[in-house]
């Protein structure tokens, strides 16, 4: 005789297979899915850049430039793995990048606590606001000569210099993002029994965090192109260095070759800057998602 009890799980035993691949499917589709999403992404980001490098080669190629003065970009990017292989270019790279970050990182040691100051006390505000006037629209490159006069054409005076072009940006944006905090916050902030030093450490700082890192975005921009200008003038090493020699020895490839290293630098120090700005401000919502 069969047992009538055991027929239902023989014949629904197979059932299983179909189920685990039905399980699978949707998490391979799901992989699938994102590296799609995140593919198409990449490639949306990168239309605008991948339209200038093939317009960059097609130009000169089609005669519609002097591929003299401006050569095919397969040229320049040789020229470049040229200068990268023969260490010229690290060379550069690494003078300009310490000059820069020199500079930068004392313009935020110093610029930071000195807006944090403006901006918290009205008093220091006011004493400060017709000298803070007068430097602040006055160009960092007008004063090139006054600094190279004063600190010689070493690295002190470059540094100077980017240290005195950043240090507005990061000021004047620390002072803003300090003017700019809820009064509503420290009302009740106030009324919850915080000290001034509580007060500004759990409140007034980190309510200007965003504003600050605008200052300092627009700093590392400063302190890249405010320091080959004044490598152009006087020095034996940088980006800015490289770029005016190659001009005047007709290098031209090399002189792109430059141009596109900085465009590089400035685009990795700002990604750097933003994902510095994400660590310190998680509390935020981004409005622009979805």
């Amino acid at each position: 005789m069969v047992d009538i009890a055991e027929r239902p799980t023989r014949l629904a035993a197979p059932a299983a297979v179909p189920d685990a691949a039905a399980a699978a499917g949707p998490a391979a589709g799901g992989l699938a899915g994102r590296l799609l999403g995140v593919g198409g992404k990449v490639l949306h980001r990168s239309v605008a850049i991948l339209a200038l490098a093939a317009i960059w080669e097609g130009a000169p190629r089609l005669g519609l430039v002097d591929r003299v003065f401006l050569p095919p970009l397969s040229e320049v990017l040789v020229a470049w793995w040229e200068l990268l292989r023969s260490g010229q270019l690290a060379e550069h790279v690494g003078a300009s990048l310490t000059r820069s970050l020199a500079g930068l990182g004392l313009a935020v040691l110093t610029a930071i606590p000195v807006g944090l100051l403006i901006g918290w006390y009205r008093p220091l505000a006011e004493l400060l606001s017709p000298l803070l006037e007068v430097f602040r629209n006055t160009a960092a490159l007008a004063l090139l000569p006054v600094f190279v006069l004063i600190l010689g054409l070493g690295e002190t005076s470059k540094i100077a210099l980017v240290l005195y072009a950043c240090s507005w940006p990061i000021l004047l944006n620390t002072i803003a993002g300090v003017k700019g905090v809820d009064p509503l916050l420290i009302r009740s902030a106030r009324s919850m029994g915080l000290n001034h030093l509580r007060l500004f450490q759990k409140v007034i700082l980190p309510a200007a965090v965003p504003t600050i890192f605008t200052g300092v975005r627009l700093a590392g921009a400063y302190s890249i192109l405010v320091l080959v200008a004044a490598e152009m003038v006087g020095a034996k090493a940088g980006l800015g260095y490289l770029i005016n020699y190659a001009q005047y020895n007709f290098a031209i490839a090399d002189m792109y070759s430059g141009i596109i290293t900085i465009s590089a630098i400035g685009l990795v120090v700002n990604q750097l800057l933003v994902a510095l700005e994400r660590r310190f401000s998680t509390w935020r919502v981004d409005v622009s998602a979805g």
